[in-house]
């Protein structure tokens, strides 16, 4: 790790002066088409989580309602779309609780952190072929989702300062990898 990536982070012991120094400093990187390098970090993370969203709604509902013989679980057609329906309910109205975990216990990075990591881990539970690990993959999917989605768009945010005029421009980009990936 380079020592300007491994001094990007504000250690608790950090001072004030010297934690707005290092967010000049990444704010004056424009790497990534004219834009703080964290955008492109930014835009492919949202990217994954909407094809992971919106692709695992689509296909959840068929994974339920196949027969057991074909590799699903063999529940009836109204229960499939029970289950579709209050994944995402759950995912939405978990975000709600992410933006308050965010907001006031571990802060904007450490919420999208965690709900990537979760995301990811509910996928590969899913991966398992048991009822059980479909269950655990589905909530830490919603559980993760809940606190990833209404944190992203405020990272991206702080990758600009007040006034700057590229800010639109970089919502811009970052919503087109929303768009993509849906």
């Amino acid at each position: 790790m380079s020592d300007q990536n491994s001094n990007s982070m504000v250690s608790p012991s950090t001072s004030i002066s010297e934690a707005r120094k290092q967010d000049r400093n990444v704010r004056a990187d424009t790497s990534f088409f004219g834009h703080p390098r964290g955008l492109a970090a930014l835009f492919n993370l949202e990217l994954w989580e909407r094809f992971s969203y919106l692709g695992f709604q689509a296909i959840l509902a068929l994974y339920f309602a196949d027969a057991i013989a074909s590799g699903g679980l063999g529940y009836d057609q109204q229960t499939a779309s029970s289950v579709v329906a209050a994944y995402g309910a759950l995912v939405y109205l978990l975000a709600l609780v992410g933006a308050w975990i965010a907001d006031r216990v571990v802060g904007t990075y450490r919420s999208v952190l965690w709900g990537s990591v979760l995301i990811a881990s509910g996928h590969i539970f899913m991966g398992i072929p048991r009822e059980f690990s479909t269950w655990v993959g589905l909530a830490l999917i919603i559980l993760g989702t809940g606190l990833l989605k209404p944190n992203v768009s405020t990272m991206v945010g702080e990758l600009y300062e007040q006034g700057d005029r590229r800010r639109d421009a970089g919502f811009s980009i970052y919503y087109s990898g929303i768009n993509i990936g849906a």
